[in-house]
């Protein structure tokens, strides 16, 4: 067993700045906080190791493989998970933004896992400022 530091700088990245987006859910007293979003994010840049690791293994044996295939799964996977977060009542939907930040964390486990920590980095930092600030600018309007 080959030891890959990149691959484990990866699943930590995942981690890190899914806990940091995961902290505002938890802040705010939602269903998925930090644990529910470092998960999925780990767990979906594993994922897309696993796929392009398994795509290498498939060229080497003379097969074409689609590290995305994978990955499409991810998104599909977490569009269930992300409703059973959103609630009905009365007249008001709640969860929709806990469903989102799901599905960000999810998306920026899979940049990672490809490999695109700029734009991942960005994303979070994007993501994070956009959940503290916008409860203020909607309580003004």
């Amino acid at each position: 067993m080959v030891l890959n530091w990149l691959s484990y700088f990866k699943l930590i990245l995942a981690g890190l700045l899914a806990a940091l987006i995961g902290y505002d859910r938890e802040k705010q007293n939602k269903a998925a906080g930090i644990r529910t979003n470092v998960i999925v994010s780990v767990i979906s840049c594993l994922i897309m190791i696993l796929s392009i690791e398994v795509s290498k293994v498939n060229l080497d044996l003379g097969i074409t493989g689609d590290p995305a295939r994978l990955a499409a799964q991810v998104i599909s996977g977490i569009g269930f998970l992300g409703a059973g977060t959103i609630i009905k009542q009365e007249d008001k939907v709640e969860g929709l933004t806990t469903a989102a930040s799901l599905w960000g964390v999810a998306g920026l486990g899979l940049a990672i896992g490809y490999g695109m920590f700029d734009i991942s980095i960005i994303a979070a930092l994007i993501i994070f400022i956009s959940l503290r600030i916008a409860p203020s600018v909607k309580r003004r309007l």
